[in-house]
Formats: structure tokens, C-alpha cells, sequence
């Protein structure tokens, strides 16, 4: 089919939206956060205040819902939520969408909101720089309340069908958990439960691991989670892969995986680099040998395979200096000797792993 023009007659009431937001941000929101960001814009156009029920009523959602849209936004740097004196949403700001906002940034207009809105105290409060996803003490009334609720009774039942057993109270509270301490909505914890028994775990602690993982990246939606899901799969395998291992990986594996990725911060060319020099290296305990080498560079602030190749360099330099034969050439037929100069000793340091 042909291509074709898109106009209307006349350009009266209407809200404009930023191009920006349709092609970089409107595409991993959910529908809820979509209706109640243009939703905000039209209410910003007018110049008329809103509420947080009020907004839940015209879109037939819970304020908890509303809620976690305005902190999605504001996470995604589109708008930031301002509080009175007693910690209540006072005020919502749009920020500039087309540039890094600072500090310095000159205001652009707010929404305000109705006033006595009473927000519930563990949502009111301003975000802080880091958020505590440490699992609270719930008491036997709250784990009652939490049961009994016909909103929650009903992720209950779902947990029940996918573990295939009742829960115990200790479980009930760690989807309590996610529901009051992470914000998972409903489908958002139906996802993370199948995603997990899907890959064989129903242990309610690994469950409760990958909860926290996906709460820290501010992943809010299934889509997000799947996204993510399979860019941490795809990574752990070509580091299996890349060691030469076909199987799936272990807990002790994906956890070393882990650290290289999020606490080391390094990129995936990195880490095959040390993979590819293990296996030169060693059959044997390849990953704790992969985590000594990647540890080395970190210590030594690698950040590009160039900062590998100074440390290359000025090991093989200090090598020169001692007094210590340069290593040979590589060859075909000498495997290990594809990558001579290095910033460790390898024979010292498959000694000290083998004797671990």
C-alpha cells in the first residue's frame, strides 16, 4: 500500500505531545502509564488541578497504580512530583524532554494538584538517592489483612498454581513483599513467577532474589521484565559459551556472571577476552580462573581493551627489566602462548586456585 498524509481541518483544543516522547519513551511504558501521562499533559494544557483519586477514578484504577505511573515518570527524568510540608504530592513538573535535566534547569509548568490529598506514608515520601528493598517484619495482622484482601487473594491462588502447593505464611509474606515493599503489580508478579518455574526454581528465596534484581533496575511492567530477562540470559550464555561450556549455567556460575556485569561494570568484549585467555590457559575451574583475571583488571581500572594491552605492555616491559627471557612468538601449535604477556603470572595463579 501507498503512503499517506495524515492532517485535520482545524488545530483548535488540542495537547501537544513531544516527538521525542512517542519514539523514545512511549514504547516500553505500559497502558496505564501512558493514559495518565497524557492524561497530566492535557490537565497541564488547561491549567486545571488534579488529584491522585481523582485520576484513579477516571481511568478505573487504584491510586497504588497511579502512584507507580507518576514514580515511573519521574524515574524516566519526564516530570518530577512535589510535596508540601506533611510529605503529601503538592505539585507535579514537567521537565524539559529534550535535554539532561540539572539542577539549573529553568521550571516548566506544573500540574497542581487538588489539595488534602493524603498520600499512604510509604509512598509520600521524596525519593531517596537509593532506594531500601530489604524485606520488612509483617505482623500476623497484616499477613491476615493481606489474605484476606479480594485484590491480593487472587495473586495468592495464581502463586498456589504455579509453585503447584499452598504457600506458607513465610511465603505469603514475601509476596506481601513484592506487593507492598517493591510495587509489583499483579501481572508483574504472575510474570515473575512463571519466568522463575519456568527455569526450574520454586525456591521462594531465589524467587525473592530476582524480584529485588528486576526492582533495582525499575523494571514496573512484564514487557520490561522480559526485555531485561533476556539480556541477562543471552550474557550469561556467551560467557558459558565463551569458556566452553553448553550446559546451563549453575547458581555459582550465573552469580560469578553477575559480578563481572553489574559490580565490575564491564563490558561483554571484555569478559570474552578474559574467557578466551582462560581457556588457553586452564581446563579446569575456568570461572574462578576467569574472576582472578577480571578482578586484576579491575583493580587496575580496565575499562577498554586498550587498557589491556598497556597492562600487557608493561608487564612484558617489567619482564625485560628483570632480567627474565622475552616469552616466544605465538604459534599454532603452542596455544597458550597466543596471548605471552599478561600482568599476573598464570602457573602462579592456576597454583593458588587449585589449592582453594
Amino acid at each position: 500500500m501507498g503512503l499517506f498524509k495524515i492532517y485535520q481541518d482545524d488545530h483548535a483544543d488540542v495537547t501537544m505531545v513531544s516527538n521525542l516522547f512517542i519514539d523514545e519513551y512511549m514504547k516500553d511504558a505500559n497502558d496505564a502509564q501512558l493514559k495518565i501521562y497524557l492524561y497530566l499533559l492535557r490537565m497541564m494544557s488547561v491549567g486545571t488541578p488534579t488529584s491522585v483519586s481523582d485520576i484513579a477514578d477516571k481511568f478505573n484504577h487504584t491510586e497504588k497504580d497511579v502512584l507507580r505511573a507518576l514514580k515511573y515518570w519521574e524515574k524516566c527524568r519526564l516530570l518530577t512530583l512535589e510535596y508540601d510540608d506533611t510529605k503529601s504530592l503538592s505539585g507535579i513538573r514537567f521537565l524539559n524532554i529534550n535535554s539532561t535535566v540539572t539542577e539549573k534547569d529553568p521550571p516548566k509548568e506544573s500540574i497542581a494538584l487538588a489539595p488534602v490529598v493524603p498520600l499512604p506514608s510509604k509512598m509520600a515520601s521524596a525519593p531517596a538517592e537509593k532506594t531500601d528493598f530489604s524485606k520488612p517484619s509483617y505482623s500476623l495482622d497484616q499477613l491476615k489483612e493481606f489474605k484476606n484482601n479480594e485484590e491480593t487473594a487472587q495473586i495468592l491462588f495464581v502463586a498456589e498454581q504455579y509453585i503447584g502447593r499452598p504457600l506458607s505464611p513465610s511465603e505469603i509474606k514475601t509476596i506481601l513483599f513484592f506487593t507492598d515493599k517493591l510495587h509489583f503489580s499483579e501481572d508483574l508478579i504472575d510474570y515473575l513467577l512463571q519466568y522463575c518455574v519456568d527455569k526450574g526454581k520454586k525456591d521462594f528465596r531465589y524467587i525473592e532474589k530476582v524480584a529485588i534484581s528486576w526492582a533495582e533496575e525499575g523494571i514496573t511492567t512484564p514487557k520490561q521484565a522480559a526485555k531485561f530477562a533476556r539480556k541477562y540470559d543471552k550474557t550469561v550464555y556467551d560467557i558459558m559459551k565463551a569458556l566452553g561450556k553448553s550446559a546451563s549455567p549453575t547458581k555459582a556460575e550465573a552469580d560469578f556472571a553477575i559480578k563481572w556485569i553489574k559490580e565490575y561494570g564491564f563490558t561483554q568484549d571484555i569478559i570474552i577476552e578474559a574467557c578466551t585467555r582462560t581457556v588457553m590457559a586452564t581446563d579446569s575451574h575456568r570461572f574462578e580462573y576467569a574472576d582472578r583475571i577480571l578482578s586484576s583488571w579491575y583493580k587496575n581500572q580496565v575499562h577498554h581493551k586498550a587498557d589491556i594491552k598497556a597492562l600487557d605492555e608493561a608487564y612484558a616491559q617489567s619482564k625485560t627489566l628483570s632480567g627474565k627471557p622475552a616469552s616466544p612468538a605465538p604459534t599454532a601449535a603452542k596455544a597458550f602462548n597466543q596471548f605471552p604477556q599478561r600482568s599476573y603470572d598464570f602457573e602462579a595463579l592456576e597454583k593458588e586456585i587449585l589449592s582453594n
